[in-house]
């Protein structure tokens, strides 16, 4: 049996850190992620409200794993670098040795990091994912009893995969007034017959069929392995036709060449099975982008596993998780094949830094989702979302919850996080 980390061949460096004596590397053998019971896992603290709720999810996590497993299992935890803590370490936002680190470890749980508008640096949370290849976007959508706008909440459990690479995304621009964008502008003039105005900034949006087959092929093996019915492809192929549009075909095309044995397409299920899904099989179909944003709202039942290009994927998700409450409660994981960092969808809430009073409930989450996609730990994961639901239906809440509901007082998030660890420890594995 070959192993190999996360490339083969890779021989970690680092300048000003190093991995943990005890634990031991996950390895990918044979094509799997090999998981031993003291794992590394890398964290990155995040900037604003980071390190507080990235405390708050390690504690959680920590304590899931210890009532699950009975001690046996364990995660040693290494802190890594980045935003503005790598900065007053190394002089810089984004330092090798993270990376590296990373690749080191396989997992990450990483808080949110600071991304200027308009302006400054480019975001570090993209550059992670480019630098890592981490072409997945994993946001599970899901009610816990949580207030929630939406009057179908307890249909709303979908996964979102957003392909994490390309489409606007991969932030090939320029700005109006750039030599750049002159020259692209008398290029498209020239060569096409093409005429932009002078004034406009322009960007390109690529699309490949590498990046869609492996989007689509990492969620119908999630659709596989947790038993989902439905996987719907998001575009806008009626307008952009040779690249939201491409994406749908070559989505379907890995189904259809790579999946056949367990796929149905909605042309198949009404032709061939009477709209009837057969026993054991995906029904594949695919949504309109503007048509899917409504689809999820009046609904909801009908979507269970939706991949996505870049752009509509982030917008999808943010609506799916406004619909159960809003991204305070919402986990994220970037995904590639054998390596992933989990955080969570919320960004670093400045105004709350220090004051012990952020929901950490989506770095929790993230940090679950990333036990049971990851580790394979499921029984641990399933216990921190059942901690989660039993707070806040006996209303231990922090404030952005607490302000929904009558006559609760708000937990800061030390003292949530304590009924937590509390009602973790009065489970039964």
């Amino acid at each position: 049996m070959a192993g190999i980390d996360s490339v083969e061949g890779f021989e970690p460096r680092f300048k000003r850190v190093k991995p943990p004596e005890e634990g031991e590397r996950i390895k990918v053998v044979d094509g799997k992620l090999v998981v031993p019971d003291k794992p590394i896992v890398a964290y990155i603290e995040g900037d604003g409200i980071g390190p507080e709720i990235v405390a708050a999810a390690r504690r959680v996590i920590d304590a899931a794993v210890e009532v699950a497993y009975g001690g046996r299992r364990r995660i040693v935890w290494w802190e890594l670098y980045a935003g503005h803590k790598a900065m007053k370490i190394y002089g810089e936002l984004l330092p090798e040795d993270t990376l590296n680190g990373i690749r080191y470890t396989l997992v990450a749980l990483k808080g949110p990091l600071e991304t200027p508008v308009g302006g400054g640096y480019r975001s570090l949370n993209v550059a992670i994912r480019q630098a890592l290849d981490l072409y997945a976007n994993i946001r599970p959508v899901y009610y816990l009893g949580q207030p929630a706008p939406h009057c179908y909440a307890e249909h709303d459990n979908f996964v979102i995969f957003r392909e994490n690479t390309e489409d606007l995304y991969a932030g090939i621009e320029w700005p109006a007034d750039s030599p750049e964008a002159k020259k692209l502008r008398e290029f498209l003039k020239r060569e096409f017959g093409i005429v932009l105005r002078e004034d406009a900034g322009i960007g390109l949006k690529p699309i490949s069929r590498f990046a869609t087959h492996r989007i689509m092929r990492k969620a119908l093996r999630w659709a596989i392995d947790h038993g989902n019915k439905i996987v719907t492809i998001m575009h806008k192929g009626n307008i952009m036709k040779y690249t939201e549009g491409a994406f749908r075909e070559w989505a379907y095309e890995v189904a259809l060449k790579e999946f056949r044995d367990y796929v149905v397409t909605e042309q198949e299920l009404y032709e061939k099975y009477g709209g009837k899904l057969p026993e054991g099989k995906i029904l594949v179909n695919d949504r309109i982008a503007d048509n899917m944003l409504q689809q999820i709202i009046t609904r909801p039942w009908d979507y269970e596993v939706i991949v996505t290009p870049n752009v509509n994927g982030d917008y999808i998700s943010d609506e799916a998780n406004a619909l159960v409450g809003g991204i305070g409660m919402a986990a994220g994981m970037n995904a590639g094949d054998f390596m992933a960092v989990a955080e969570p969808v919320h960004g670093t809430a400045p105004k709350y830094a220090g004051k012990d009073l952020a929901n950490p409930t989506a770095e929790i989450l993230s940090g679950a989702l990333l036990l049971e996609a990851m580790l394979g730990w499921k029984e641990a994961a399933q216990m921190i979302r059942e901690a989660i639901k039993r707070a806040i239906k006996e209303k231990k809440v922090t404030q952005d919850l607490a302000r929904h509901m009558k006559d609760v007082k708000p937990l800061r998030t030390s003292e949530y996080t304590e009924v937590l660890i509390q009602y973790l420890r009065e489970m039964k594995p």
